[in-house]
């Protein structure tokens, strides 16, 4: 597989199963049809890939005018908590609004997917690279 039919088919497995997951449990969370809630995660999977491309382009960009190169611990720290506080902000009024919600408590629920999404990538990568092989990256 090249590395580009890689990365997408990953992407899509990855966002199909997690809407999967994502959308029954909002809707037993919230007490909402699965439908309205599988439709959420669909709207919330979107944001995240977009926030995603926009996001990795500016810090890209802020990374390329640094004096000291390389990803540290603590860059990657920021990286992280950029994109993870900058998809709160977007998610959260969706979530609220979408559910009927307060803000506090799609936050809590936001918090919520954060962690799960946090154990998920890793068993989601884990189990990707068993059944796909390794990217040429991880063995040359």
């Amino acid at each position: 597989m090249t590395p580009v039919t890689r990365r997408v088919v990953q992407a899509v497995l990855y966002e199909f199963f997690a809407i999967a997951f994502v959308g029954p449990v909002l809707g037993w969370a919230f007490g909402e049809p699965i439908g309205s809630t599988l439709l959420l995660a669909f709207v919330m999977s979107s944001v995240a890939l977009a926030w995603n491309y926009v996001f990795n382009a500016l810090f890209e960009r802020w990374e390329a005018r640094q004096t000291v190169k390389g990803r540290s611990l603590w860059r990657r720290l920021a990286h992280g908590i950029g994109f993870e506080g900058g998809l709160t902000i977007m998610l959260v009024p969706i979530m609220a609004a979408w559910l009927g919600t307060t803000a506090l408590n799609a936050f809590v629920a936001n918090l919520g997917l954060l962690v799960f999404f946090f154990i998920y990538a890793v068993a989601f990568t884990w189990a990707f690279d068993r059944v796909f092989g390794l990217p040429r990256s991880a063995t040359a």
